[in-house]
């Protein structure tokens, strides 16, 4: 029978939080007219000129924060209770997350929604490479 780990144990808080300020950077970035940001204004049927009108509030930027910080600590919490301590196995586990839960959350949107294809490629491409990164971080970091 596996031993189960305690909930807090063997977690290192530093490592999730720079996962989630790297996951928000990375983010901002994908989000910004160097990537995607253009495509995702046009697909949302937002006028590329209309850009202050969608600035994001201290708030918005708070929660996305803190989402962040709630999916690295959930990562971590994988990561340890598994044993992940290497990048190869937390891209696994980052890969499965991924697939498992939030890629199929947004196909949700992409089926009853009727959000477009190419918005959910922005979307889940973003989340992906969140997590993965996240998920390294976290695996190398340990304590």
């Amino acid at each position: 029978m596996q031993k189960i780990t305690p909930f807090m144990e063997g977690i290192n808080y530093w490592a999730v939080v720079v996962s989630a300020l790297a996951a928000f950077v990375v983010g901002a970035v994908w989000y910004s007219p160097l990537l995607f940001g253009k495509a995702y204004l046009e697909l949302r049927g937002i006028v590329p000129g209309a850009v202050a009108d969608i600035t994001p509030s201290a708030a918005e930027l708070l929660g996305e924060f803190v989402r962040n910080f709630v999916i690295a600590f959930v990562l971590a919490h994988f990561l340890v209770g598994l044993g992940f301590d290497n990048w190869k196995g937390a891209m696994q586990l980052g890969l499965w997350v991924w697939v498992g839960f939030q890629a199929m959350m947004l196909l949700g949107a992409l089926l009853h929604e009727r959000m477009p294809l190419m918005l959910y490629a922005i979307h889940a491409g973003d989340a992906l490479l969140k997590t993965l990164l996240m998920a390294a971080i976290l695996a190398l970091w340990r304590r």
